[in-house]
């Protein structure tokens, strides 16, 4: 098991390299394009869970429905979920899969990160062992970006913040509209847990990490709007559009009576 680990992780850091080497040895921009490629290869995946979420969304006044009928009995009530869930063609697990799919991404590309950025001469020789003999010459790598180190955590706490507003927006275009106050309690929930989740791990972890899951999430929204257009996000704009406008004609306002 360690041996196909290592082999992983091993294609994951020599990668990053080839990138890095194509690129102008710009170590950010190889995150990037490596972020935009493991989209494109799990796009099948995504796919399905985009197409699962609408579907479980469009079933939300049915599910209300037997959530009602039987109240009572949960034993049937999730027997007849089940059987309302197989007839629709959906997976109630599909929403899952793009997920456990990018988690052995998520440590494998923090370890390349913290590979390619070595803080000490054991740590860089340790690089030069796992990096295929072509890339060698690339070595050490300019892990420089703004005011970051791209293999420590962001000293300013910008990256952080962005993960959870980019996570938070994204959530919150996946959502479904819930039927019950229930479910709309545990859909705040989520849309709060997930961005605080990943916006901890990038204020521990390197900051290069972040820059992955940012650039992962602005994809993301960008798929899911072509599928599925704005998804909740698009009552929040609606708000957040309507606030706008009223302020402009309490300023007009005040302007005329001046």
């Amino acid at each position: 098991m360690s041996q196909i680990w290592n082999g992983f992780l091993g294609l994951m850091l020599n990668s990053l390299m080839f990138l890095y080497g194509l690129l102008g040895r710009n170590f950010a921009l190889s995150i990037v394009v490596f972020t935009v490629l493991v989209r494109v290869v799990t796009l099948p995946f995504t796919l399905q869970q985009l197409r699962s979420t609408k579907a479980s969304q469009d079933m939300q006044p049915k599910l209300a429905e037997l959530q009602k009928k039987y109240k009572g009995d949960k034993e049937k009530l999730a027997e007849e979920q089940m059987k309302l869930y197989k007839g629709a063609g959906v997976n109630p697990l599909g929403c899952l899969v793009p997920t456990l799919i990018q988690f052995p991404i998520w440590i494998g590309l923090y370890q390349s990160i913290m590979n390619a950025a070595p803080n000490n001469p054991l740590q860089l020789l340790n690089l030069a062992r796992h990096i295929y003999p072509q890339f060698t010459h690339l070595v050490p790598l300019n892990v420089r970006f703004l005011w970051l180190n791209l293999g420590r955590a962001d000293p300013w706490y910008v990256m952080p913040i962005l993960v959870v507003a980019t996570q938070y927006l994204m959530q919150k275009m996946m959502t479904p509209a819930a039927a019950t106050p229930e479910q709309a309690a545990q859909n705040r929930s989520m849309e709060l847990m997930m961005p605080m989740m990943f916006g901890f791990i990038t204020l521990q972890l390197a900051s290069g990490l972040g820059l992955y899951f940012v650039t992962t999430n602005i994809v993301g929204m960008v798929q899911q709007y072509f599928v599925s257009g704005l998804g909740g996000l698009a009552p929040l704009l609606r708000g957040i559009g309507g606030k706008a406008q009223e302020a402009g004609s309490k300023d007009k306002g005040y302007g005329r009576k001046k």
